[in-house]
């Protein structure tokens, strides 16, 4: 029987067989705004408080506004309203989600266009040597943005042929390291 990440929404659950498997890229596809960064924030949320350990890479937003969403999903309230949040209420909630959330969550932010595969490789070592941090899940956002470590930016390729590079060494890294990756 293999392992499986489940999803907190019954649907994603009955679609996949009950969640996405570790050494699997997995891809949320949408247009411009459409909320894929808040699903991946939604989905992060949901894994922490499995106990799961999740790593964020982020290549489009800061590391603070990608803190904030998952704040918000955690804290059960809107963007909006988290800045206004009595200091009590505020206190309250986060109390009430320290209890239920084991997991642990590091975001890492890398300048767009500007990291690979060999990057995130190294940060996987950091962390693990450093902080004895290994991720079950890991969060990049987002897979378009990275670079190829094989192939050259610069290189006379068509983009279907660079991001299908990307994505066959993020889905090698799943492999080396036997995690989940959504991008």
């Amino acid at each position: 029987k293999e392992r499986k990440f489940p999803f907190d929404l019954t649907m994603l659950n009955k679609i996949t067989k009950n969640g996405v498997e570790p050494k699997s890229l997995n891809m949320i596809m949408g247009g411009t705004g459409v909320f894929k960064t808040g699903t991946m924030c939604h989905f992060t949320t949901a894994y922490l408080q499995q106990g799961l350990n999740v790593l964020y890479i982020t290549l489009e937003m800061s590391e603070e506004k990608i803190a904030e969403r998952i704040d918000a999903n955690m804290l059960n309230t809107s963007l909006d309203d988290l800045a206004n949040l009595p200091k009590d209420v505020y206190r309250k909630r986060v109390d009430k989600a320290q209890a239920k959330t084991i997991g642990k969550l590091i975001i890492k932010e890398y300048p767009t266009a500007s990291a690979s595969t060999t990057h995130f490789r190294m940060l996987l070592n950091e962390l693990y040597l450093k902080k004895n941090f290994k991720p079950d899940i890991i969060m990049i956002d987002y897979i378009n943005v990275c670079t190829s470590s094989r192939i050259k930016p610069s290189s006379s390729v068509n983009s279907y042929t660079y991001i299908k590079s990307i994505a066959e060494e993020v889905r090698g890294l799943a492999v080396e390291y036997n995690v989940a990756i959504w991008s």
